[in-house]
């Protein structure tokens, strides 16, 4: 059974920065596409950023692109989305998901993530 478990998140200004984690147990994590997803009160759950199983392709949504970076590490079973310039409509409860067989790193679609973190808090002050 695969395990997904993120860690780093917190309360933190405006502006300021956050390292996300994500560690994976349970299966070969080098062969899967990786996925952050965020909630907000009273949102649905919206795509943040994807990263292919090689680590050479990502992507992101518009409204992270250019303040968000992902990468991973095969060898360690993690992925970490590095959050910088952050605004309060950041502040959500971020999922890390672990994508299905034959999922992109183009897949934005929650239903095409197999598995889930427990997720965790991101505040952003104003």
């Amino acid at each position: 059974q695969v395990q997904l478990v993120e860690s780093g998140g917190g309360l933190v200004q405006a502006g300021g920065s956050l390292r996300l984690s994500c560690a994976a147990t349970g299966r070969t994590f080098s062969t899967y596409t990786m996925g952050w997803f965020r909630q907000a009160p009273g949102k649905e759950r919206e795509f943040v950023s994807a990263i292919s199983w090689s680590g050479i392709n990502t992507a992101y949504a518009d409204s992270v692109k250019g303040r968000f970076t992902i990468s991973r590490d095969n060898a360690k079973n993690a992925v970490y989305p590095q959050m910088n310039s952050l605004k309060p409509e950041d502040t959500a409860v971020y999922y890390c998901a672990q994508g299905g067989g034959g999922v992109r790193y183009t897949s934005r679609a929650s239903d095409e993530y197999r598995y889930w973190g427990q997720g965790t808090q991101v505040t952003v002050s104003s």
